[in-house]
């Protein structure tokens, strides 16, 4: 096997990613503190051509230096809007029409792969901080809440790589962009 060529990679430009068809997904990041966290999750949504990331209180945005060292440019392909409180976001994902869901462990929270992904619905996923995770009143404003299954030691995934399979799943089950 040989490795493709960028040329053979076929990927699109920052214009042509602007002006492309979306998955219809929005990423909440609320307080999360590493610039590597974030630049991660702006790289996979660019990937998975999502909607676009909302950035919420000590989420440090765009442009910085720590973010486009994991982001390589995504920051710059993806649109994001920064709010200074996880609530607003979500209040104004739910008037848009979003359905909010948190991804937390919880009781009574859907597993991911027994959760429904409803073709022509609009989602946003919530995504805490890397300590506590998505703060209390976020899940209580949430239409529901999905969970990870996992069987290590650990409580915990890294929040940028939980957002990637989360974002997969949604990009899998989409099957409007698949080949």
């Amino acid at each position: 096997m040989k490795k493709k060529s960028m040329i053979e990679l076929q990927r699109i430009s920052c214009e042509e990613f602007k002006a492309a068809r979306k998955l219809p997904l929005v990423v909440v990041l609320d307080d999360v503190r590493s610039m590597n966290n974030i630049g991660s999750v702006f790289r996979t949504a660019d990937a998975f051509v999502l909607e676009r990331i909302a950035l919420c209180g000590i989420t440090a945005t765009p442009p910085h230096t720590e973010i486009h060292k994991t982001a390589l440019g995504a920051e710059e392909s993806v649109d994001w809007v920064y709010y200074d409180d996880v609530c607003l976001a979500i209040d104004s994902l739910r008037s848009q029409g979003y359905i909010i869901c948190a991804i937390e462990q919880v009781q009574g929270s859907i597993s991911l792969p027994d959760f429904t992904i409803e073709e022509g619905k609009k989602y946003a996923i919530i995504l805490g901080n890397e300590v506590r995770g998505v703060k209390q009143e976020a899940v209580d404003q949430s239409d529901c809440c999905i969970e990870i299954p996992q069987c290590g030691t650990k409580h915990s995934l890294n929040v940028a790589v939980t957002a990637g399979l989360v974002m997969w799943e949604f990009f899998r089950h989409s099957g409007i962009f698949l080949k």
